[in-house]
């Protein structure tokens, strides 16, 4: 007899399938099954590495044949998966163009509801309102009206990069984003942040200086009051939209209206409140001086106007930068849920201890939950014997005769009891899953 730790297994599905064999070849050699680390299948059979390179030899004849049949039998599997995603991609664009019954993508379900039908709605409204300050601008040569048409470009510019942050949020993971894409909202509203920097406030800052170096006459103010006003409706508009949404997703959330926007919960929606509420003061700020302006013929207040403007695109520039950084970096969960995953994990029978908890916010309620368990063996043991034939077993030690024999026994059982504590893993990472749906990514290392 072979001692098994001197054994070398191989996984029948991926290491064999490029051995070229039949099903009548696989029948003849040694094989054992083992835990499946997949949800949708138990076991797995693996086979000995030095019978599969030995048979694969015998088949073929040599090394050479072995070695023209596999690069023969790659390059048909690359060709066929290659029609096949093909036949796929068809197929979607089938549906595609002649309807289905379910919508066409997540990503585009996302812009009807939430966040998404938020900023599209920011969108079209700050769109509109560049278009109409920037004719009172042109008509009046006012700075203050400038720095309005300036925030409502740079609104519309970021929103627009947020709808595409939420786009490529919907993405699903792949080999090389193992983790998703759920980040991008926060990328986008990062890059917003600064863009509102840039574009808002710097332009706002620089064109009031200007104003205030060269003043010059300011033409009738009536048009520019006019759309000033509807500014200030249609942006009071979009900013109760946002703080609805917010105040819902608060709710939802267990946590206050001040925590959810500080957090970040919503990179997204937060970027329209804050830029909503900063335009409707820019807004009254602007009226303001313009009103001083007219009053007094001094075009001083008007730059003045433009320089406050800037000042508050630059506050909330300042804000959106650091919470979507602070978000980015990977901060923790609240201590209370962090608690109940952790009691979770204690209360289990299995588990003596755990160590070294960290449970981070991945972004947009998804959690990844890490631990360092130490488990209790004996009940691990007791677990593995349940699902035994106990006089089976005694028949089997009484059967060992030599050293042998009883290390073949140990090992045997020992890979087993390791099986049955995979399995235990498993177990409280579905459980913990199961109980948090926050709860994504769940690593259980095991001391």
């Amino acid at each position: 007899m072979i001692p098994l730790s001197s054994l070398k297994f191989s996984i029948s599905l991926t290491s064999i399938v490029f051995q070229i064999f039949i099903q009548s070849d696989l029948d003849q050699l040694r094989k054992i099954k083992r835990r499946s680390p997949h949800d949708d299948t138990e076991t797995f059979t693996v086979y000995l590495r030095s019978d599969v390179e030995a048979k694969s030899l015998e088949v073929w004849g040599s090394p050479e044949a072995l070695a023209r049949e596999r690069k023969r039998r790659k390059e048909a599997e690359i060709k066929y998966r290659e029609n096949l995603f093909r036949n796929q991609r068809l197929l979607r664009e089938y549906k595609e163009f002649f309807g289905n019954t379910k919508p066409r993508s997540s990503a585009a379900a996302m812009f009807f509801k939430g966040p998404g039908k938020v900023v599209m709605v920011a969108i079209c409204i700050n769109g509109l309102n560049f278009f109409f300050k920037l004719l009172a601008w042109v008509y009046t040569g006012s700075a203050s009206m400038f720095s309005e048409a300036i925030h409502s470009l740079a609104d519309t510019c970021n929103q627009a990069l947020l709808a595409l942050g939420i786009s490529q949020s919907a993405r699903t993971p792949d080999p090389s984003h193992p983790y998703g894409f759920t980040n991008m909202r926060y990328i986008a509203s990062l890059i917003s942040g600064v863009g509102i920097f840039m574009m808002g406030a710097g332009l706002s800052w620089y064109h009031g200086i200007i104003g205030l170096l060269h003043p010059h006459p300011i033409e009738s103010l009536l048009w520019a009051y006019c759309i000033l006003a509807g500014s200030l409706v249609s942006e009071g508009a979009t900013l109760l939209v946002a703080i609805n949404e917010i105040r819902r997703s608060a709710q939802a959330k267990g946590l206050s209206f001040y925590q959810y926007v500080v957090q970040s919960r919503d990179p997204s929606t937060n970027v329209v409140l804050l830029e909503d509420a900063a335009a409707v003061l820019s807004v009254a700020v602007a009226a303001t001086c313009m009103g001083l302006t007219s009053l007094t013929g001094n075009p001083y207040y008007d730059s003045v106007g433009s320089l406050g403007v800037g000042t508050l695109l630059g506050t909330v520039s300042a804000f959106l930068i650091y919470t979507n950084t602070e978000a980015l970096l990977g901060r923790s969960i609240q201590p209370e849920q962090l608690q109940r995953l952790t009691e979770l994990l204690e209360s289990d029978p299995v588990v003596r201890a755990i160590h070294d908890v960290k449970a981070t916010d991945m972004g947009m309620s998804k959690v990844r939950f890490k631990a360092e368990v130490d488990f209790d063996g004996r009940v691990v043991t007791r677990s593995y014997l349940e699902k035994q034939d106990i006089e089976l077993l005694l028949q089997e030690i009484q059967q060992v005769k030599n050293l042998e024999e009883l290390e073949a026994f140990m090992l045997k059982h020992g890979e087993n009891i390791i099986d049955t504590l995979g399995a235990e893993v498993d177990r409280l990472e579905k459980d913990l899953k199961q109980r948090n749906p926050d709860v994504r990514h769940v690593d259980l290392e095991i001391l």
